[in-house]
């Protein structure tokens, strides 16, 4: 018979409010105290020193700035991993909140400290209740999400996922309506890849253009043809974005320069597609530049894959969370050509990325991530919180 003590773990939303006030507090300490990729060593011992007060849990440090804890529960059950991303931006923050970041040009501006936070009050909760946990719980703080080659890579190397049967993690969205559900099957986010280009003219006097081999007009003629793949050498049907975000020439308004720098991102779903830009855009480029009797170099790096759900595990998470929320706070967003390294984890092991809608409410203004002044809904913590544990329920109880 169960303790009538300790409650049911389907009590989930009672158990998320008991922990919200602490997950609030969680968060806007680490959103205080942010620290950049693979420099997460004070939030790695805050997370590590919360694990080790609850108890029941084996922790370790498999990088410099990540932390593991492993709780093995006492039902029978799979090998279920969980993971919160901990890194902050190179921003100055302009939000105005009195817990806004006292570290200068760094700022949690993706929501990571939410989720840290959360997954904090996940293992709180059932850290607590581990005779009551089915299976074996991985809770993956990860360091380094916002930085290529990305921390999830680097723990995947290092086999925090050998055994594990799934893995899900979620993002925080500052645009989603707070304390909607969102989750979707299949390619859910792109690969974000990033390449840089110089055309290499040959300078003189802006009057006499005809002395110069100008790389500005080479140049501009290079941004509006990248542009035109997306339309004319790409399958309309197929999601892609080529933008061009960087243009670098000249330093005087009279002299054509020798050499211009752009440089921009790729964002694409497909694999093919995405082994195929490289040779499509040099192949622009080289034309452009021979046409015109300029030299170029062109560089494209690769960035994290595509993200891509487990049908079934998405399925099954979205059957759980109607049944908890009810089917009008579920929904499947439109696939989002943003990039998350939680890729490498779906790479080799099936699992879900999904998202809890965190608009602050009227009249805040959503700014998006990556904004100096972007900001949460610290109502929909605990929805998170609650998220999670009905997910962990859906993937480890019979």
């Amino acid at each position: 018979m169960t303790n009538p003590t300790i409650p049911a773990l389907d009590d989930w939303r009672a158990l998320a409010e008991e922990v919200a006030d602490d997950v609030v507090a969680w968060r806007r300490h680490l959103h205080r105290h942010p620290e950049l990729s693979f420099h997460e060593h004070a939030t790695a011992d805050f997370v590590a020193e919360r694990l080790a007060s609850i108890g029941g849990f084996t922790i370790t440090r498999p990088t410099a700035t990540s932390v593991v804890g492993v709780l093995r529960g006492g039902q029978p059950g799979p090998v279920l991993a969980v993971r919160a991303d901990m890194d902050a931006l190179p921003i100055d923050e302009e939000s105005g909140v009195p817990f806004a970041s006292e570290n200068p040009g760094v700022m949690h501006a993706c929501g990571h400290d939410g989720h840290t936070a959360v997954l904090l009050g996940v293992a709180h909760i059932l850290g607590a209740r581990r005779e009551l946990v089915h299976g074996e719980l991985r809770f993956l703080f990860q360091h380094a999400e916002e930085l290529f080659p990305g921390g999830a890579q680097q723990l995947v190397d290092v086999g925090v996922l050998d055994g594990v049967e799934t893995v899900l993690g979620l993002h925080l969205m500052a645009d989603g309506p707070s304390g909607a559900l969102m989750l979707r099957a299949g390619p859910a986010m792109a690969a974000p890849d990033t390449f840089s280009i110089t055309v290499r003219g040959k300078g003189g006097h802006g009057a006499m253009p005809q002395t110069a081999v100008d790389p500005v007009a080479i140049g501009a003629q290079i941004v509006g043809n990248l542009h035109q793949l997306v339309s004319r050498a790409i399958d309309p049907v197929e999601p892609v974005v080529v933008s061009v975000t960087r243009f670098h020439a000249g330093s005087a308004d009279n002299v054509i320069p020798d050499s211009a720098e752009l440089g921009g991102t790729v964002r694409t779903f497909d694999a093919d597609l995405r082994d195929s830009m490289p040779a499509l855009m040099e192949r622009v480029v080289k034309g452009l530049t021979e046409a015109h009797g300029a030299g170029y170099d062109f560089a494209y790096e690769r960035g994290y894959r595509a993200l891509v759900n487990d049908d079934s595990v998405t399925e099954r998470l979205r059957g759980a969370f109607e049944a908890t929320f009810g089917a009008e706070r579920v929904a499947t967003p439109p696939r989002i050509m943003g990039g998350e390294d939680f890729s490498a984890y779906l790479a080799v092991r099936p699992g879900t990325f999904f998202f809890v809608g965190a608009r602050p409410p009227a009249p805040a203004v959503a700014y998006p991530h990556h904004h100096p002044r972007f900001a949460i809904d610290e109502a929909a913590l605990p929805v998170a919180v609650e998220a999670f544990l009905t997910a962990i329920a859906a993937m480890t109880e019979s």
